[in-house]
């Protein structure tokens, strides 16, 4: 067994800060002149330190951090700040002086530093931003700060999966990859990054040479912070416990059932939450990350010993597949578990066309593009010559703006949208759903299910009623088909007649295209400039004409620094990357008053 060392306390660069804008406001303003200052609380490794870090940047601060090693000495994190010996009076005193205090991992600080931390506060001359990790003991000092209501709470979640799909494309990883990250670490950044280090020390990631993107498969790498994760597991697991939590772990992705294990065992091991049972008495471990980890940790001979029989998975992986297809048939792709396409997937063994193509079909009209386009290509993988995988993968390239194909959204993706609908019109209820999207609903006439989220989206549209199409977005959104939701909301920006609404439908339409990994459809052309300052869509629109930064200025009378800010600004909202992504995103006017 390989161990990975490494200190992974914060996200640094050259990772970006992703997502979080309304905690980081939050924080911000919290933490301006005149306001007492804010607490941060979330479980570990969601980000604390590093949204704390973003808020108070450029700002004049004083830093402190509680360690479990100097919880018994006194004022141990004020050290560096004050005399060997001292009352908390005089403590309170010293640093009154002090304009904005920020205080990491407050829930190990020693009781005479809480006592400081909390006299602060009240006294109020000293701005405070004070960072608290769920789930474990808080000194009272500490927790008083917000149940007694002197500052306020900004409670962090979980990194959304589409925030940490955009973090990992910084880091180029393809979206199969990124989906198992996200499963594994639940918003766990600390966690994450740790993994992605050792999977490149360690030669873990793989080139796909078609989208020059990096994929994982195989075993978790046992790095410091997974073993940090997994202790506590193992440290309130006997002989018992460790010996199901290990069957558990090894029978992964199919589940035990209850009467297969010691009950006493289950029942002590449920009430840990470690383990879930379900309706049906079917038993598996509670996180994603512990089977894994417990595979990896396991010595040759115990693996040997309860390593199952692969070909268990053939019927289960048979029943996800007509799960999906179920979902396919009745307009209706929400979330369906899929454990075992997943896991033959993690672990790089062939994953049978058939299957492969349901799931990128069921991820094309989820809107998760790239996810589809990875799952076509695992499919082409096993079956070289397989049609249906191939069709899937281009209509998904062609959705994405990357085909140079001849087919309808190909030619649509080059601006063709007359021509488009003529292949998108025949009897598969998508393809004649395919001319609404492009904006001819006349074509899909009578061809729809009547009285289904395709109908009526079509004749919300063929009547120019905003808020009909509103509606039918809202229906699509509810369905799971978030692009297709996306592409009613632009189109009703442009059939409202009152601004209020049509700016509703906008920002409704871009928050939900940012969801579809990338979508580049007639619909969405435009769209998500509204975002933009004016001055920002004037910068954007001459950098996708092609000018540099130089000549922008000079052309707008600004400083290149301006421009680069503008532009940087601008990537940030629009979840582009770089000038590449700009061109299709500019189809407004050049130049609009600044």
């Amino acid at each position: 067994m390989t161990i990975y060392e490494q200190d992974a306390k914060t996200l640094e660069l050259p990772w970006p800060f992703t997502g979080r804008e309304t905690e980081l406001e939050l924080v911000r303003r919290s933490s301006a002149a005149g306001r007492p200052g804010v607490v941060v609380t979330g479980p570990v490794g969601c980000g604390k330190t590093r949204l704390i870090t973003e808020a108070v940047r450029g700002t004049d601060c004083v830093r402190v951090t509680g360690t479990p090693e100097s919880r018994g000495l006194p004022f141990a994190a004020f050290a560096h700040l004050l005399p060997g010996t001292v009352s908390l009076h005089r403590a309170v005193h010293l640093l009154s002086g002090v304009r904005l205090l920020v205080v990491d991992d407050a829930q190990l600080l020693d009781e005479a530093s809480a006592a400081l931390v909390h006299q602060l506060a009240a006294h109020g001359s000293t701005r405070l931003v004070v960072a608290v990790t769920d789930g474990v003991p808080v000194p009272g000092a500490v927790s008083r700060l917000w149940t007694g209501e002197l500052l306020p709470r900004v409670a962090l979640e979980p990194l959304p999966r589409e925030d940490t799909g955009r973090l990992l494309a910084t880091a180029g990883l393809e979206p199969l990859t990124t989906g198992r990250l996200h499963r594994m670490c639940r918003g766990d950044l600390r966690l994450l990054r740790d993994l992605v280090a050792a999977l490149r020390r360690s030669g873990g990631l793989t080139r796909v040479p078609e989208c020059d993107e990096w994929a994982w498969r195989g075993p978790v790498p046992v790095t410091a912070t997974v073993r940090d994760r997994l202790a506590p597991v193992l440290d309130r697991a006997g002989a018992g416990e460790r010996e199901t939590l290990d069957r558990l772990a090894f029978a992964e992705p199919l589940p035990l059932a209850w009467d297969e294990l010691d009950l006493e065992v289950l029942e002590r091991l449920e009430a840990d939450g470690l383990i879930h049972v379900d309706d049906l008495g079917s038993v598996t471990l509670a996180h994603p990350l512990h089977g894994p980890a417990l595979r990896a940790t396991a010595g040759r001979l115990r693996s040997l010993r309860l390593t199952g029989a692969p070909d268990r998975c053939g019927p289960a992986l048979a029943a996800e597949r007509t799960a999906l297809e179920r979902g396919l048939a009745r307009q209706d792709v929400r979330g369906v578990p899929t454990p075992v396409g997943d896991w033959l997937l993690s672990e790089g063994l062939p994953v049978p066309a058939g299957y492969a193509v349901v799931r990128a079909r069921y991820s094309r009209l989820r809107g998760e593009l790239r996810e589809a386009a990875a799952w076509a290509r695992e499919g082409l993988r096993a079956a070289p010559d397989d049609a249906r995988c191939a069709d899937e993968l281009d209509l998904v390239t062609a959705q994405l703006g990357e085909s140079k194909g001849t087919d309808g959204w190909a030619a649509a993706a080059r601006g063709d949208i007359g021509g488009a609908p003529a292949g998108l019109t025949g009897d598969d209820v998508l393809a004649c759903y395919d001319a609404v999207r492009l904006g001819r609903p006349e074509l899909a006439a009578g061809r729809l299910p009547a009285g289904g989220v395709f109908a009526r989206h079509a004749e919300a549209l063929a009547r120019g009623d905003g808020p009909a199409l509103d509606r039918a977005a809202g229906a699509l959104a509810e369905r799971g088909f978030l692009l297709f939701a996306a592409e009613a909301h632009a189109q009703a920006v442009r059939a409202h007649r009152d601004p209020r609404a049509a700016r509703l439908s906008r920002t409704r339409a871009v928050a939900l295209a940012r969801r579809c990994q990338g979508a580049r459809t007639p619909a969405l052309a435009g769209l998500v400039l509204g975002e933009l300052t004016a001055r920002q869509r004037q910068i954007v629109a001459l950098a996708a004409a092609g000018l540099s930064n130089r000549e922008i200025a000079d052309k707008l009378t600004l400083s290149v620094r301006t421009v680069g800010n503008h532009l940087y600004s601008a990537y940030t909202r629009l979840g582009a990357s770089d000038r590449g992504a700009l061109p299709w995103l500019t189809d407004l006017p050049e130049s609009e008053p600044a």
